[in-house]
Parts: structure tokens; C-alpha cells; sequence
């Protein structure tokens, strides 16, 4: 594994050699607007596997994404690699159709101190809720961010992600039955503590996930892609490209459904994914990611 190959499959070009927020930053945006949040192994017939080295060939040689536990593992190496001081931290994803947070935790996400203050960095949550900067890790305090604005809370050890939701608006909204905005103001997102982790202690998630007929990732094909302005999502056949505060704290969500032989050629157009095998997509069970 070469630290330079992997800053050439995110097209990071920047210096290294300072071990500060600003460069941290730098490589979370590059990594996630180059490497997507995806599931789609799952859907091809293939296991998705936690090794460092197979993970590395898989998004950096292959081209592919993965999700929290391939992406937040890949970015831990690249930034040990580098110097910095990371812990590896365990989440429970909150899931809104139950209102209530997994039993488990289903979540990677990685601790960064610089200079001895502490910051979350998570490089794997994908879609909407993707931190887009790594966050000082201080509770009840509002962290504007583009995608817009997340906070913890803290109570009793245990910390919670949120952020405050803008509305949404969709144009050709009829195209999607299933697409809908939910009235919710602020989006809890998952709930953490600082306990250091082994990759090992992911292990029963990654098969759960990857297995159980009512998992998330079962039942949805997902692939997501930070821009430079909002995201690009497809969940099944569904295409949905997101911009950002396109106006008075609103964003502008334009969806299309594609035909089943328009997917090969927009995940390559779209999300630079060529894949070795067939993809058959899905998207039932729960209801919008949004």
C-alpha cells in the first residue's frame, strides 16, 4: 500500500507535510468527493471484507467505494500513514422509522487530536448527513458546514450527531412517489462514545449488514458522491442530484428514475464505477434516505 497512490485516486495534490486542521480537511473533502459511499458488492454477489489490503485494492486500484467501516478504515491508514494521532470509534446509527438507535454498534468513525484538542472525522456516512469537515468534538455547539449545520451533544459519555435539516425543493417531485420530505427540523444522526476500537469489534455488523433480509443494505442499492456544491445519489433506479443552499436555506433536489440500461453507464458517468459484476438494483424496505 502506497500512501501516494492512494492521494492519486482521490486527486489530492496539496502539501503533507503539516500535520493541521486545514490539510485534515482537505484530504476528508478529496476523499469523499472522489470515493464513493456505496454498497453495491452486495448487489453484484460479492462479500464485502474488512481487510486493510483487500479494501485498498478494492477503492484505490479497483476505483470502487465501500461504506463507513471500508472508508473510515482506508482513511484511518492514510492518516496514521501521514502522522496524525486517530482512534477508531464505534457508532449506533439512529434509524427514524424505528425512532430509535441500533442495539449494536453499526458505525466506524474515526477520533483526530490535533494539538491536543480532539475532532471527529468521518469520511463514511454518505448521502446527506456526510460530514463534509472534520468537527470539534464539543457539545452543544452549532458547526455550520455546507451540507449544513451539525452539533453534538453530550450527556452522561455518551455523544450525539444531529443537524438541523433545510427544506427541500423538488421540481419533478411526481417522477417519485416514494421521495418525501420529512417535517422533522433536526435529523438525529448517531450516538457514540470515546471507548478506542478495534477493527475486529466490526466484524459481526459488517456480516449482519451485508446479511439480514431486513438490513438497510439489503434492501437498498446505494451509491453516493459528495460534489463540489451537494451530492449525487442512486438508491435503486432512482437518480437523485442534490445542490446545496441553492436558495433561502433550501435545497434543490432534482430526481430521475432510470431505465435498467442506463445503470451501467451513469455509475460510470456519474460516479467513475465500472464493476466486475452484473448489478441488480433494489430499493424497497424503508422509506427515503433523505
Amino acid at each position: 500500500m502506497d500512501i501516494k497512490e492512494y492521494f492519486a485516486r482521490i486527486s489530492y495534490q496539496g502539501s503533507y507535510d503539516k500535520l493541521d486542521l486545514d490539510t485534515l480537511t482537505k484530504i476528508l473533502q478529496h476523499h469523499i468527493r472522489a470515493v464513493p459511499f456505496e454498497n453495491l458488492s452486495i448487489h453484484c454477489g460479492e462479500r464485502i471484507e474488512l481487510d486493510l489490503e483487500s479494501l485498498y485494492n478494492k477503492i484505490v486500484r479497483k476505483n470502487r467505494g465501500g461504506w463507513c467501516m471500508e472508508n473510515n478504515q482506508l482513511l484511518a491508514w492514510a492518516l496514521k500513514t501521514l502522522g496524525y494521532d486517530v482512534t477508531l470509534l464505534g457508532a449506533k446509527v439512529y434509524v427514524p422509522e424505528y425512532d430509535a438507535y441500533a442495539d449494536e454498534i453499526d458505525h466506524l468513525l474515526l477520533k483526530v487530536v490535533l494539538h491536543g484538542k480532539p475532532y471527529i472525522v468521518d469520511g463514511g456516512f454518505g448521502m446527506v448527513y456526510q460530514l463534509w469537515q472534520p468537527m470539534e468534538l464539543i457539545s452543544q455547539k452549532d458547526q455550520p458546514q455546507t451540507p449544513g449545520i451539525f452539533r453534538f451533544l453530550e450527556e452522561n459519555g455518551i455523544w450525539y450527531l444531529e443537524k438541523v435539516k433545510r427544506k427541500q425543493y423538488v421540481p419533478n417531485e411526481s417522477v417519485s412517489t416514494s421521495h418525501s420530505v420529512e417535517k422533522e427540523a433536526c435529523r438525529r444522526i448517531y450516538l457514540f462514545t470515546l471507548q478506542p476500537r478495534d477493527i475486529e469489534e466490526f466484524r459481526p455488523a459488517n456480516l449482519q449488514l451485508q446479511t439480514a433480509p431486513d438490513s438497510l443494505f439489503v434492501t437498498k442499492s446505494i451509491c453516493s458522491l459528495q460534489t463540489t456544491d451537494g451530492i449525487r445519489a442512486l438508491v435503486g433506479w432512482k437518480l437523485s442530484e442534490i445542490k446545496f443552499n441553492y436558495k433561502d436555506n433550501m435545497d434543490l433536489v432534482e430526481i430521475r428514475i432510470l431505465a435498467d440500461e442506463e445503470i451501467e453507464k451513469t455509475l460510470k458517468e456519474k460516479f467513475n464505477i465500472t464493476l466486475d459484476r452484473k448489478l441488480v438494483p433494489i430499493n424497497t424496505g424503508r422509506s427515503s434516505l433523505f
